[in-house]
């Protein structure tokens, strides 16, 4: 497993392009989020010899420039300036904490019910499936025809490349709960899990979970990343074998 300031340095770096995005990068990384997930812009890796209200007045202005109204920042203890300040002194709203765990591949093994079945997405039935438990659980919009060719395409070329995987699980049969992984220099990286809110506590997240640990160290990873949230997912992780090494604050800016 990888140490301590290894850890939170892959943290830090941990930036999502949504597929539709658009990004700029200077001294900090700004991505836009396409409208089908919700829009805005999303602030991160913060390394600057300026002032926090200077990087912040530039994130603003860039934001205005992309016709988008609000901007998201998630605190990490390897940004320099911190903006975390100086968004609460400009009235930024704290939306959301989530809690940085890590555990190695190979380790504790995680139990999952019997009626729950997890497994590789690879089809485009598979790509609809999840899309039925994505749509509710983050509320977007739901993928359109070309939209579920993209995705396929995404899903398929980085299963081939061993870059990650996307999983599904279903309870009875009935498609509950999803996750991805990716592979990044020896981490599995685990994101997007959403289950269905019917299912959860039934054992559902837990088989994405298991599924992904065995996709990561089929790739080659030895550590497993994730960003859980303090009152949902945290305490599965925590019941499976990882170790919280810090949280990152998310805060929300309306800048019309």
């Amino acid at each position: 497993m990888h140490g301590v300031a290894e850890i939170m340095q892959a943290s830090a770096a941990w930036v999502w392009f949504p597929r539709g995005g658009e990004e700029e990068v200077t001294d900090v990384r700004l991505v836009r989020y396409p409208a089908r997930l919700g829009g805005g812009v999303r602030i991160s890796q913060v390394k600057s010899a300026r002032d926090a209200a200077a990087v912040l007045d530039d994130a603003i202005k860039r934001t205005r420039a992309w016709g988008e109204k609000e901007i998201t920042f998630w605190t990490n203890s390897a940004d320099e300036p911190d903006l975390e300040p100086e968004l609460i002194r400009r009235g930024a709203v704290h939306v959301d904490t989530v809690a940085v765990f890590a555990r190695p591949v190979e380790g504790l093994p995680i139990e999952v019910p019997r009626n729950i079945t997890a497994e590789l997405v690879h089809t485009i039935e598979q790509v609809r499936e999840v899309d039925t438990v994505n749509v509710p659980v983050w509320d977007q919009q739901p993928l359109n025809d070309e939209g579920m060719q993209e995705e396929l395409a995404e899903v398929t070329t980085a299963l081939a490349s061993g870059e990650g995987a996307r999983v599904l699980a279903r309870l009875d049969g009935v498609p509950v709960s999803t996750g991805g992984c990716t592979i990044v220099d020896g981490f599995v990286r685990l994101w997007g899990a959403a289950t269905l809110p019917e299912a959860r506590g039934r054992g559902a997240y837990r088989a994405v979970l298991a599924e992904r640990l065995v996709i990561g160290a089929a790739m080659g990873a030895t550590t497993a990343l994730v960003k859980g949230r303090h009152a949902t997912s945290a305490p599965i992780l925590a019941r499976a074998g990882f170790q919280h090494f810090g949280d990152e604050r998310g805060y929300a800016l309306a800048v019309s």
